[in-house]
């Protein structure tokens, strides 16, 4: 039984096979060629755009306070805390250890 069994399951596999590679379409398929992309091939891309619409619904998520996108620097800013994280492929990264400490100005301070 198990002679039968494995002399059906090798001729089998040779017929598909060899029904496999004569049929024509998989010759065209096989003749098409498409370009791949290497990472040597890219350019500094832009990034997406933020959509300003999340800022109604994003909240810093220590302080729970409203946030304000900086394009320049592409950073969602909590001027609260001083806290800036940063905006990745137009994906707020929202990781408290992400985020970036920025310095408040001297005049924001009440002189004592």
């Amino acid at each position: 039984m198990f002679k039968n069994v494995l002399s059906r399951l090798l001729t089998e596999t040779f017929f598909v096979e060899r029904n496999v590679r004569n049929t024509p379409l998989l010759r065209r398929v096989a003749a098409v060629s498409a370009p791949v992309r290497s990472f040597t091939d890219v350019k500094d891309e832009a990034q997406p755009p933020f959509d300003a619409a999340l800022l109604e619904v994003l909240v810093c998520p220590l302080s729970k306070k409203p946030l304000r996108y900086e394009p320049k620097t592409n950073e969602l800013i909590n001027e609260e805390l001083g806290i800036a994280y940063p905006v990745i492929d137009g994906i707020p990264n929202m990781i408290p250890q992400e985020a970036r400490l920025i310095r408040k100005d001297a005049s924001d301070t009440p002189a004592q």
